[in-house]
């Protein structure tokens, strides 16, 4: 790994060059696939789990609101709700504020998959850092931060130095 004033490959005012972007790129994502392979919830899809998660953190919710917080219109999540409710991970009690409209609770049921599908992802990601030597889990560990930076999805402000 580079330091931080390193020019480490990196294009133009910072930004990763073009093909450190495939390659991060392509690991996340085959990554990603590997650890929903290897968890039990092989029947829910990334929008359900998202969708589970989001209850579990924001909760109760209204539909609406759980819509505007995973950025999709809300018969998009209907159609991601129903199964959820349907197989018992969410349930949708009346809103007291509203009589028209539901909150969308956890169930326990939906807290025990959550749980489960982590500790499987988790395990998966454990057992492949036992390939990697002290020093290369020690440089893993120090670029956490900076990955979780590309968390945010805001484009404005000045880059993170």
């Amino acid at each position: 790994m580079t330091g931080a004033g390193d020019e480490g490959g990196a294009g133009a005012e910072g930004a990763l060059s073009e093909e450190a972007v495939v390659r991060l790129r392509l690991v996340i994502a085959r990554l990603n696939r590997q650890m929903s392979q290897a968890a039990s919830g092989k029947d829910l899809t990334f929008a359900q789990l998202s969708a589970l998660a989001r209850v579990e953190q924001h909760g109760p919710l209204r539909l609406g609101e759980l819509a505007a917080r995973e950025r999709v219109a809300v018969p998009s999540m209907v159609r991601t709700i129903a199964p959820l409710a349907d197989d018992g991970l969410i349930a949708k009690t009346p809103d007291p504020l509203d009589g028209r409209s539901h909150l969308l609770t956890l169930t326990p049921a939906g807290e025990a998959a959550l749980t489960r599908i982590r500790q499987e992802r988790s395990a998966l990601l454990a057992r492949r850092s036992g390939r990697l030597t002290p020093r290369q889990c020690r440089e893993l560990e120090a670029a956490l931060p900076l990955l979780e930076l590309l968390l945010d999805d805001s484009e404005t402000g000045p880059p993170h130095r």
